[in-house]
């Protein structure tokens, strides 16, 4: 790959005493380091994830680098899964929290009014497309993205009077009970599963332009069919962007029929932004690039500017509730909706959104020269700085004739463990935890964006030169095996042909 980085400065020779110190300092760091890791191991639920591909302890971080409690330091392209806009630490953040705290502000009032949530909201509503900030209303919900997904999915059974939802295979919206219900892995039967056009892996085998038409007709089929089994949905959600799903981004012709067959049948359309706002696509808001107006807008993750926060906001003649419909104790937090109005106008006021778009553009296209150079990378793709590297196993067959190699989440993996050994922090993901993801902070710099595309080429061609080891160990074996199995069967065949000229002669 043409991307270099600068090769760091020779360290000046340090004093025996000194070097003996540090010697013992960088022991002692380890040993807390995994000290910590074995606590977390024996404490902590079954359930935890990260933790279990990323064994690091982080005690400092600032912008894109983290450094772990053993004195490594890391690039960390996962951002909080996508939660970071501006990376760790940034000073804007820092000073809107110090602000909140030095003020003697109280720090969480329920849905009450302040001056700092007033100015989230404002700063909020500045950044809306146009067709639905001047007709908007914005729900405070519990601190997670699955918490505004469960409120969404509420408020548009309560304003239709229907219960079913349209959601899409590949879909990833939460993890209670509502929000899992409408992601790709559910079987909830108010939920009806639509395809989720992509061009690697078209449900349809065609790909493009043809296979998001299909799509759509499909959906428009499922509505108009009074046999299909689906009644008149509440609502339609959808990602923009499938980010766990494994970074694929809708085609802006789809996004618009969706819009269409939606408003046609008086569907309410929910966009699931939560990992694709706040600038992340190389848009502030990811429908922008299809230039739709949803009437449902799902957002936490970088809204909160680190911290936890979650709002749904909807078209005003959807808001039926009745006070105390929807609530949550901890919707007034008052630290995130000051680093969240920060990291809002910071984004704004700097064209982060476009600079997104620019860098993200040019990372994939240097990441193409790894589909390029290892057979085992099967597509490069994503929408600014939201991009996904699939990880293909191709001495395998494909599933179908002409198309793509199965996934291979164990290369993913192996590229993610050597990630981690060059120090680079990257996430899984996609149906077979077979996509590489990279979500850095807006903020990173082509010098450390450069560094994270290099390391990231060594990873892949480290697992791609031991996949290839292996596979030929494996193809040596098989036809050693085979060959003992021939020289076996003519032994056995000359033998069996002794046996039938000795029986010949005795019986003669």
């Amino acid at each position: 790959m043409a991307v270099t980085e600068s090769a760091p400065e020779t360290a000046p020779a340090m004093p025996e005493a000194a070097g003996a110190r540090a010697t013992q300092e960088n022991v002692g760091a380890r040993a807390a380091h995994e000290g910590i890791l074995r606590r977390q191991a024996a404490r902590e639920s079954a359930a935890r994830t990260y933790a279990r591909a990323l064994p690091i302890v982080p005690v400092r971080a600032r912008g894109l680098t983290i450094e772990g409690a053993d004195g490594n330091r890391y690039l960390d392209c996962l951002s909080g899964a996508g939660t970071l806009a501006l990376g760790h630490n940034h000073p804007v953040v820092l000073e809107a929290i110090r602000k909140v705290l030095d003020s003697g502000a109280p720090l969480q009032v329920l849905d009450l009014a302040t001056p700092v949530k007033d100015a989230f909201t404002t700063e909020l509503f500045r950044t809306l497309p146009p067709g639905l900030a001047d007709h908007a209303r914005v729900q405070f919900c519990g601190p997670a993205g699955t918490d505004a997904v469960e409120a969404a999915l509420k408020l548009v059974r309560a304003a239709t009077g229907r219960s079913g939802i349209l959601a899409f295979a590949g879909a990833y919206h939460g993890m209670t009970a509502g929000a899992l219900a409408a992601s790709g892995g559910a079987s909830d039967v108010r939920v009806a599963r639509l395809p989720y056009p992509q061009d690697y892996r078209c449900p349809f085998g065609v790909g493009g332009e043809p296979g998001a038409e299909l799509a759509a007709r499909w959906t428009e089929s499922i509505l108009d069919d009074t046999k299909s089994g689906v009644p008149s949905p509440a609502g339609m959600i959808l990602e923009p962007v499938q980010g766990e799903g494994g970074v694929i981004p809708a085609r802006d012709d789809w996004m618009r029929r969706m819009r269409e067959i939606t408003s046609a049948r008086s569907i309410p359309l929910i966009a699931d932004e939560v990992q694709t706002g706040v600038g992340r696509t190389g848009a502030f808001w990811a429908v922008e690039h299809s230039g739709i107006t949803p009437d449902v807008m799902v957002l936490s993750k970088a809204i909160g500017g680190s911290l936890p926060l979650a709002v749904v906001v909807y078209r005003e003649d959807l808001d039926v509730w009745e006070p105390g419909a929807h609530a949550g104790t901890f919707r007034g937090n008052q630290l995130a909706m000051a680093a969240g109005a920060a990291t809002l106008a910071y984004v704004r006021e700097n064209g982060l959104a476009e600079r997104a778009a620019a860098l993200g553009t040019r990372m994939i296209a240097q990441l193409q020269c790894l589909a390029d150079d290892f057979d085992c990378v099967g597509d490069v793709r994503g929408r600014g700085l939201m991009i996904g590297v699939e990880l293909v196993d191709p001495e395998k067959p494909p599933s179908s004739p002409g198309g793509p190699s199965p996934a291979a989440p164990e290369l993913a993996a192996a590229v993610q463990r050597e990630c981690l050994r060059r120090g680079l922090i990257v996430e899984l993901g996609g149906r077979n935890s077979s996509v590489v993801r990279l979500l850095p902070p807006l903020t990173i710099s082509d010098e450390q964006a450069s560094a994270v595309l290099n390391r990231l080429a060594d990873a892949v061609a480290e697992v791609a030169k031991a996949h290839a080891g292996s596979a030929a160990e494996a193809t040596r074996r098989t036809a050693t095996g085979r060959t003992q199995m021939v020289g076996h069967a003519q032994v056995t065949e000359h033998a069996q042909g002794a046996e039938h000229t000795q029986r010949g002669e005795r019986s003669g």
